[in-house]
């Protein structure tokens, strides 16, 4: 059992005054208890994350904070916070919490991130009128209900890895919301309310049970979906699944992971299109002149009305009309023709030379060479990219196709900000989850079309994140 001495802390910041303390980092520490920290009266920021906590009842007079993570602790319980109003950031994820009824008079919250716990149900938040960041993935919570039905003021919503089996009218008050992740739930249709949320700009519905398009009708009034997930639903399964998302979304860039235009572009490749059949087609006609040749060769000619032998000069002029390199190229019928194929005997068919005239008589003359054969290649199957779009360490905005103007615009009033984020390097990026991310090919020349959708800032200060459940 480790024990916290204001003592130490004191010795570790070089004061003996407790109140010249403002922020503490004690982190990876092993601590059971903190009670020591009671009598750091103008703490606002606290770092408390990967310890042995059971309780926060130390911190009840601690009421200057304005920041606290408490991530990977053994807490079940929140008893100890309630007294804390001026909080605006609260990590409690990765514990054992069981309810987060605690958090309910802290008026001045803007980001809660209770991933990872026991939180079987949603408490009303309706006094949480700053909230815009909310995190709740992998707890079993069943439903939302009227938690959310005064929340006007949330722009990030996650509730994946729950086991919700809808939203119905849930979110319809979220008039502000941006992202919203729903993904490995049992979702089966996306309700019409959900038409109210027409900010939202990421819309990640991955592996749930959606299984037809009318269940996802309501996508078309969202106008400024830009990032949509849907892998891992039985409708994501149907043919021309990218080209009919687009017509119901005009401004959608990303789709399932991949900018949309892409997708599109590997459905088309994947139909029967107009070249393939001319393909068959110019095969065809090969055999054909292939046989009309050899018959000539054998003495009979099907236009000579049953005549038995052609005269040299008449078979001649039939040489000439069946270059020799067509009846050679179709000799394996077994060996597909591609498009190349098509072209190359289309250009060598320019170039072929008439047979010498002491040849062309003798029908076991005509021969082409294996130097004028074409190479023939098997056209090689693109592979689907991995999903990364359901990959727990891949910030959802990381796979967002950003407005290069919403990049470098930032206005005066965003400074705050700027200072978050300088704050959060120093303690390790405790709200925004920093991990290990995997990287995403760029495709062509300039920006990958997978780009950030803004710099990172600190969760629940106003600015964009880079939060993740």
């Amino acid at each position: 059992m480790t024990v916290l001495s204001s003592k130490q802390i004191l010795q570790d910041n070089k004061t003996t005054d407790p109140d010249a303390i403002t922020a503490l980092a004690l982190n990876h520490k092993a601590l059971s208890d903190v009670s020591c920290l009671s009598e750091f009266k103008n703490l606002e920021r606290l770092d408390l994350r990967f310890n042995n906590l059971s309780s926060l009842e130390g911190l009840r007079s601690c009421v200057n904070l304005k920041w606290v993570s408490v991530v990977q602790n053994k807490l079940q319980s929140l008893k100890g916070v309630e007294g804390l109003t001026k909080l605006t950031v609260l990590n409690a994820g990765k514990n054992k919490l069981r309810s987060m009824e605690e958090v309910r008079s802290l008026v001045n919250l803007r980001a809660l991130i209770l991933n990872d716990n026991e939180i079987v149900s949603i408490c009303r938040l309706d006094n949480m009128k700053e909230l815009n960041t909310l995190v709740l993935s992998r707890n079993p919570i069943r439903e939302i209900g009227e938690s959310l039905a005064k929340m006007k003021s949330i722009t990030k919503l996650s509730l994946s890895n729950c086991q919700l089996q809808s939203i119905d009218s849930s979110l319809k008050s979220c008039v502000e919301l941006k992202e919203l992740r729903l993904a490995h739930n049992d979702i089966k249709t996306l309700p019409a309310e959900l038409a109210r949320n027409t900010k939202v700009q990421n819309l990640d519905l991955g592996n749930n049970l959606i299984t037809s398009w009318s269940d996802l009708k309501v996508i078309s009034s969202l106008v400024n979906l830009k990032n949509l997930n849907l892998q891992g639903n039985p409708v994501a399964e149907k043919d021309k699944l990218a080209k009919k998302i687009k017509k119901m979304v005009p401004n959608l860039q990303i789709f399932n992971a991949r900018p949309i235009n892409q997708n599109m572009k590997n459905e088309k490749g994947d139909r029967v299109d107009d070249s393939s059949l001319n393909m068959d087609l110019d095969k065809k006609e090969l055999k054909h002149k292939k046989q009309k040749r050899k018959e000539l060769f054998e003495g009979k000619d099907p236009d000579h009305k049953g005549k038995s032998a052609i005269t040299e000069k008449e078979l001649k002029k039939k040489v000439k009309e069946v270059p020799q390199k067509e009846a050679n190229d179709i000799d394996e019928e077994e060996t597909p023709v591609t498009d190349s194929d098509m072209k190359e005997l289309k250009r060598k068919k320019q170039k072929t030379n008439v047979l010498p005239k002491d040849k062309a008589s003798d029908p076991k003359e005509v021969s082409v060479t294996n130097d004028n054969k074409i190479k023939r290649k098997s056209k090689k199957v693109q592979q689907y990219e991995a999903n990364v779009i359901d990959d727990g360490e891949t910030p959802f905005t990381d796979l967002f196709a950003a407005d290069t103007t919403e990049n470098v615009q930032r206005s005066g009033a965003n400074k705050t900000d700027d200072k978050a984020i300088q704050d959060v390097n120093m303690v390790d990026g405790l709200v925004t989850f920093p991990v290990k991310r995997k990287k995403i090919k760029s495709r062509g020349k300039g920006h990958s079309a997978l780009q950030l959708l803004s710099p990172a800032a600190e969760v629940g200060l106003g600015g964009p994140s880079t939060w993740d459940d």
